[in-house]
């Protein structure tokens, strides 16, 4: 299964991506969590050790110079535009629980757009991960979807967008929706976050109509205070581990058993 979960900064998706990441464990999958998120924390959410975090794709020029192999020319910098990436997950991945963290990291734009070797590299990386690797591939990203281009969108399973109650959220949500049939994703669905009351939830379902609910978290203070404090996301709150269990066996059930493009 190829997953990308996207939403508002602050809804839940770095842990919704832990948690989901932990419970296909738990499935018996094996599981690469990515963090393509330039802000992004899902090393924290998955409790890796700071020793232990790895370093972000995009940060390591040396590496990005040599694979694209990059020429100073006079009209600008000339580089590989398809660089070798087929190892980078094994090398540079952390196994935490028996996940694997890879983080991707983000170019510094510097008026560079995205066309120069770091984007290059990542975005040959992200559809490496989405059309040749057989394990699940959980993509913790930001709303703008700006590492995911067309051909790496022919990868992705589902986009699924963590909604909290708020309208700013839902409309987050719409543009997205937006943004995914632009690049080519053909399945979007919705998970709402922190839901208290059922007028909460009848008030999502309302205003992202139309889209598929995979599952509803409830609040969970516990995990509130975790993510406070900075601790991983995998506190003992069973009804919001249950609904998790729930979203991973509904995508088992939904994508579990298709073969993706190898080759």
């Amino acid at each position: 299964m190829k997953l990308a979960i996207v939403g508002k900064g602050g809804a839940g998706k770095t842990t919704l991506s832990a948690a989901l990441s932990r419970a296909l464990v738990a499935l018996g999958r094996p599981v690469v969590a990515v963090d393509a998120d330039p802000d992004g924390n899902l090393a924290s959410a998955l409790g890796v050790p700071e020793e232990r975090l790895p370093q972000p794709i995009a940060q390591m020029r040396d590496l990005i110079l040599k694979r694209t192999e990059s020429q100073d020319q006079r009209a600008g910098l000339i580089f590989k535009m398809n660089p070798m990436v087929e190892d980078l997950p094994e090398r540079f991945s952390v196994d935490v629980r028996g996940v694997r963290l890879l983080v991707l990291g983000t170019v510094e734009m510097g008026g560079k757009g995205c066309m120069c070797p770091e984007g290059a590299v990542l975005k040959a990386l992200l559809q490496h991960l989405l059309l040749r690797v057989a394990d699940d591939v959980i993509l913790d990203m930001e709303a703008g979807l700006e590492h995911m281009g067309r051909a790496s969108a022919r990868g992705v399973d589902a986009m699924i967008t963590v909604v909290e109650p708020g309208m700013r959220s839902v409309q987050t949500a719409t543009r997205i929706r937006r943004l995914a049939a632009d690049i080519g994703v053909r399945r979007t669905m919705v998970v709402a976050n922190r839901v208290r009351q059922p007028h909460e939830l009848a008030r999502i379902e309302q205003a992202v109509a139309g889209q598929q609910i995979l599952g509803v978290l409830p609040y969970s203070a516990e995990l509130a205070r975790a993510d406070l404090e900075g601790r991983p996301a995998d506190v003992a709150d069973l009804a919001f581990a249950e609904a998790v269990r729930r979203i991973a066996r509904a995508l088992q059930d939904e994508f579990g058993g298709r073969q993706g493009p190898q080759g």
